[in-house]
């Protein structure tokens, strides 16, 4: 007889394994990294502006951000004062203490009229400036989300200005910040002109996925908008369409951030015929922070149109576990196979580095082993599913319950192992705040 031309079939993709479908939550929370922002003016050296108080405030209220202006009005023809750098050592430490990072910002003047002149300091001036904070931001670059580059300009925003006004000055300042501050943090630009000019980039030219989150120039400019949905082209922000477009298609893998500074029809919730409203447009242009202070008639006008509470939870990344597969009878010794689908929900995906391990624990909660996991949130995109397919071997001689968890903790050394600086997914009965773990799977061997 012959023999058959089907082949026998294969064992079912999940065969001996079992399934959890997890539930999303709607609360808004803090996560590191992300969300809406506090901002605070340093002008003194007791850094007045910012308090534990302040901070312990900001996380009650689902905030983990701080902008952080650090002024040198008073430094404009000389070297910064020791208290004053004192002063921000300080504030970091605080921000460490205390769970939050920050968006960082010098500058030399807060208005643009001949009385608020010098609107900054001469360039030897501004760079033993950034020399003399360098070693500052070295050492607390695990509570720095961003540095924006700042120094040029009133409020640091690099329009008025008095000793910066050609591109070789500015980009000279840019070269120096990106030496200054470690290459695991990127640069924000106030304009994607910017970006482009001082660079030579084109709209052809923007950031690919191979291309991001590496060590490079291109890589690491990112940018802010502190004019946003306030007029045809932001103020200014934009010069014509394909800025617009160059910036959306960067933010995928840069970081976007700013806030309003005026109430006009651009800063509905929904779009109409001349304008995309906020929500499309926040997810277009991959935010993932905004002023919770500025402007307030925007920030109002979200609420009363019932924007608001989606903005807050979606600044940013927001990972939601869709179901996870588990080897269904695990057995110490063993395989445990985990399939994992993670939906990420927010406009953006995580900006800077994150691990991602495997956490098995004990019934009194105690760590048995911790397996990493080859995985990058940076590339967890919005509006799609990232899917996590790995084996890890279980300890031999283990007898009881265990429960298996996955941790996404700050690789920085100062913060892995504080919760606080643990990314929290958005679903109900996972999350462990002492811990930082959000709960997969429970089983017994």
């Amino acid at each position: 007889m012959a023999a058959s031309c089907n082949p026998e079939p294969g064992p079912a993709p999940d065969k001996g394994l079992t399934t959890i479908a997890y539930t999303a939550s709607d609360e808004n929370f803090p996560n590191p990294e992300r969300g809406f922002y506090s901002a605070a003016e340093i002008r003194s050296a007791n850094g007045q502006g910012i308090s534990d108080v302040n901070i312990k405030a900001a996380r009650k209220q689902g905030r983990s951000l701080f902008l952080l202006e650090f002024y040198l009005t008073n430094y404009v023809e000389t070297d910064i004062a020791e208290d004053y750098l004192q002063g921000i050592r300080k504030i970091f430490q605080s921000l460490r203490d205390g769970g939050m990072k920050c968006i960082v910002r010098f500058a030399y003047s807060n208005g643009f009229s001949a009385g608020d002149k010098p609107w900054d300091a001469a360039q030897d001036v501004v760079f033993r400036h950034l020399e003399q904070v360098e070693p500052i931001i070295k050492e607390y670059c695990d509570v720095i989300m961003v540095v924006q580059a700042g120094f040029i300009g009133s409020w640091g925003e690099w329009y008025y200005t008095d000793h910066f006004g050609s591109n070789d000055a500015r980009k000279k300042l840019v070269d120096k910040l990106l030496l200054a501050v470690p290459e695991s943090r990127q640069i924000e630009l106030r304009t994607p002109g910017y970006k482009m000019r001082l660079f030579g980039y084109a709209l052809e030219d923007t950031i690919t996925r191979a291309e991001a989150h590496l060590p490079t120039t291109k890589a690491r400019l990112g940018g802010h908008n502190d004019c946003y949905l306030s007029s045809a082209n932001d103020v200014g922000t934009f010069v014509g369409t394909k800025d617009r477009q160059y910036w959306e298609a960067e933010t995928k893998y840069t970081i976007m951030g700013g806030e309003s500074c005026e109430l006009v029809d651009y800063c509905h919730c929904e779009g109409a015929e001349k304008y995309r409203g906020a929500l499309k447009d926040l997810a277009a242009q991959h935010f993932t922070y905004l002023n919770i202070g500025y402007h307030q008639g925007v920030l109002k006008r979200w609420r009363n149109e019932g924007c608001f509470e989606e903005i807050q939870k979606r600044l940013g990344y927001r990972f939601v576990l869709e179901d996870g597969r588990f080897t269904e009878t695990p057995k110490a010794g063993n395989p445990l196979k985990i399939i994992l689908k993670i939906r990420n929900d927010g406009f953006a995906s995580a900006m800077n580095p994150r691990d991602v391990e495997f956490v098995l624990t004990a019934k009194d909660g105690s760590v048995v082993k911790t397996y990493k996991v080859d995985s990058d949130p940076r590339f967890w995109m919005p509006e799609e599913t990232a899917t996590i397919n790995q084996t890890i071997d279980l300890p031999s001689g283990l007898s009881g319950e265990y429960t298996l968890c996955l941790n996404l903790p700050d690789p920085c050394e100062t913060l892995h192992n504080n919760p606080m600086f643990s990314i929290r997914l958005a679903n109900e009965g996972t999350w462990q705040e002492e811990t930082g773990y959000n709960t997969l799977y429970s089983f017994t061997l």
